[in-house]
């Protein structure tokens, strides 16, 4: 068996002299004759042993000049060369040694001691590249741990700092001699708790290994962000030898993250929650309550009398008056409560454990008298009331979005019974509206008897012209009222099963107009909204299964599914899974009237949907109202950042579209480029569309009318 695959070459002109030696050998070791120099020469370059057998007196080349050129060469030099020869005196043995040979043995050979003496040879060797092989590790670590961008800490065995380099000393602020016999925790910013370092040491010490996000706080004060991992190193009997911390510095990008999280949470103005926070808060309040059986009240307030002052002194001073009462509002909160603005001057409040409804009222009024207060700002009196309507869980056990809902009819209310006060949603007048049961039979008469049609209203690339498709829009040929747009008549069937028969019937409709338009040479990308009921309804994906089997020609691809953002709160998981289902088909989604829910930052990145259309009502004002204006570059950043496409609605003049192209909205549809039209209309219009002057890139050449995407 070969000990480790050494190799030894023996070079000499008779190679029988070393026969003895051979056999003695061949156990342990390869064993390659060359039988000139010239031939060991060529061996050793081709693959270089770890030994050489040396005979001096050869012809042509004897063993000196081979000795001579092996040293010559930087691949061979290191090899041991042992001269074997019959000469025995002291100047042929010291000439030898001068050319660097290690060892010399004369012949006749004493098998036994020449087998010892190659095996040490052959032993340092292996040591000395072993040697080698370790210093270039060492070399290697050390540059790496000079040079590497990340702070690295080396401690021993009881925590204490024996090493760092140079990142680390940038990171902190701490020179290295300040830091040597001190434990890492001369960095705590006190930002974490000690049951967090707990955790921490028992998962190192467990597993011996640790990643994750620590608060340190460098030598200045200044608190930083580092990603950190901290591994254990052992000894050979498991004992810990020492400690090895890398950490990067993310403060960067923990503050980027904290900025998201304030933009998409937080008013910018009034700093108080916005529609996104308060669904999550919401959320919260209504488990809260159930496991406190007490009650919460829902609170929708607007303020009386806000837009004179704005028309008269400005939104500066609007703004300010903005601020001053959210201030108030939540100087009247108690800890656990909740104020956000979700409007110009429209606050929903989230009262929490009361035990009856006159502690609630107490609090209300209250908050109307501060409210009402009279304030000084920019130099101008000025002075609001407030209306409040406002409903009480589990009084009223509805879900989140229809609580919202009954606040604000209650608010309305007590616009109606004189303002400044507060008006409690009554459920029992609100069931006075079993009216809708006589108009969902209307509508479902009309459903059969052919009145409902779609109209389709494009959506525009504004910037290139490019048509993106259309959206589908149902409309009622009533006999008597003419024809109604859908809020007319739609809120009466919402969460009714006639929902999903109307629309299965607006998805049969707009596949068979994608499909004819498609036989006549146009490729129609076609939108349908789709109400939450019918979304979640068990059959929803066989449904359009079959409908797109029926037009086989159609792409998957031509088809987008619009759902409201609020809509998908209700059962996020449910609502996820049909919207993976459908885009396995190959349909899109658009989460539609984005920025009118109250749907949290988390479910917009939990919600696969492509495209966000952001509402016209934060479009339409966004050439005078600053705070339309700052929720909509609010969206198109939060698009942008999540990577998806926006479309604005309700684009009235060439004005929005300018100033919503100057934001980084391309997308767009509303009367401004075209209003809803019959479906015979629709291949003409786009044949003759052309976008507004100003609108338009380059030469102003107009873009082909069937470039679609």
């Amino acid at each position: 068996m070969v000990k480790d695959n050494q190799k030894i070459l023996a070079i000499d002109d008779m190679p029988t002299n070393l026969a003895l030696l051979g056999l003695a050998l061949q156990d342990d070791y390869q064993i390659q004759i060359a039988t000139s120099g010239a031939k060991g020469l060529e061996l050793a370059s081709d693959d270089p042993p770890d030994l050489i057998l040396l005979d001096i007196m050869m012809p042509d080349m004897d063993g000196y000049e081979t000795c001579r050129r092996l040293k010559l060469d930087p691949r061979l030099r290191d090899i041991p060369v042992v001269f074997v020869t019959a000469m025995n005196d002291a100047e042929a043995e010291t000439e030898g040694f001068a050319l660097g040979a290690a060892d010399y043995l004369t012949k006749p050979l004493n098998i036994e001691i020449a087998r010892l003496r190659i095996r040490n040879l052959l032993e340092r060797e292996r040591l000395r590249r072993e040697l080698q092989r370790r210093e270039a590790d060492l070399r290697l670590a050390a540059s790496v741990f000079a040079h590497t961008h990340d702070s690295v800490v080396i401690t021993d065995a009881e925590n204490r700092i024996i090493d760092v380099n140079n990142a680390f000393c940038r990171m902190t602020g701490y020179a290295k001699e300040e830091v040597l016999g001190k434990n890492p925790s001369v960095l705590k910013s006190g930002r974490q708790s000690a049951e967090f370092y707990e955790n921490m040491w028992c998962s190192l010490l467990g597993s011996g290994y640790w990643n994750g996000e620590l608060w340190n706080r460098r030598k200045s004060g200044e608190v930083y962000a580092a990603l950190t991992s901290i591994s254990v190193v052992r000894d050979e009997q498991g004992r810990v030898h020492h400690y090895i911390g890398l950490s990067a510095d993310i403060t960067p990008l923990k503050n980027h993250e904290l900025d998201l999280e304030r933009i998409a949470h937080f008013d910018p103005l009034t700093g108080i929650p916005n529609r996104v926070l308060l669904a999550d808060r919401l959320n919260q309040a209504l488990a809260h309550t159930r496991r406190a059986n007490n009650t919460m009240a829902v609170c929708y307030l607007d303020l009386d009398g806000f837009k004179p002052i704005n028309d008269q002194f400005g939104h500066d001073i609007g703004d300010q008056l903005l601020i001053e009462i959210s201030q108030r509002i939540k100087d009247c909160l108690r800890a656990g409560d909740t104020v956000a603005r979700i409007g110009g001057d429209e606050f929903v409040l989230l009262l929490l454990d009361f035990n009856a409804a006159h502690e609630c009222q107490a609090v209300l009024q209250r908050m109307l008298d501060r409210v009402a207060e009279s304030a000084s700002i920019g130099g101008h009196c000025v002075s609001v009331s407030a209306s409040l309507g406002y409903t009480l869980f589990p009084a009223d056990p509805a879900d989140t979005e229809t609580l919202l809902r009954h606040a604000d009819q209650a608010m309305y209310s007590a616009k109606q019974g004189g303002k400044n006060r507060y008006h409690l949603f009554d459920r029992e007048q609100d069931r006075l509206s079993t009216v809708r049961g006589g108009n969902l039979a209307r509508i479902g008469s009309a459903l059969r008897n052919g009145e409902l049609v779609l109209y389709f209203q494009p959506k525009v690339n504004m910037r290139s012209g490019r048509i993106l498709g259309a959206e589908a829009l149902i409309r009622w040929r009533h006999p008597e009222r003419g024809l109604l747009v859908p809020a007319a008549f739609l809120p009466d069937i919402e969460g009714s099963d006639l929902a999903i028969a109307v629309g299965n019937w607006v998805l049969r409709q707009a596949l068979a107009h994608a499909a004819g338009w498609q036989a006549a040479g146009l490729k129609i990308p076609l939108s349908v909204n789709v109400a939450p009921r019918h979304l979640l309804d068990a059959d929803f994906v066989a449904t359009l299964q079959t409908g797109f089997a029926q037009y086989p020609q159609l792409a998957p691809n031509c088809l987008e599914l619009e759902i409201l953002e609020t809509a998908a709160l209700e059962d996020i998981g449910r609502v996820t899974g049909v919207m993976r289902e459908c885009q396995k088909l190959g349909v899109s989604f658009a989460l539609d009237d984005f920025g009118t829910g109250y749907s949290s930052l988390t479910y917009l990145k939990a919600l696969p949907a492509e495209t966000l259309k952001i509402d016209q009502s934060f479009i339409r004002d966004i050439l005078a109202d600053p705070d339309d204006l700052a929720i909509v570059t609010g969206i198109i950043n939060l698009s942008a950042a999540f990577k998806r496409q926006v479309v604005a609605e309700g684009v009235e003049s060439a004005a929005h579209g300018s100033l919503l192209l100057e934001l980084g909205c391309d997308n767009a549809q509303g009367y401004g480029i075209a209003r809803p039209m019959p479906a015979e209309q629709l291949p003409a219009w786009i044949s003759a569309w052309l976008p507004h002057r100003e609108w338009r890139q380059g030469s102003g050449q107009r873009t082909l009318p069937l470039r679609m995407g």
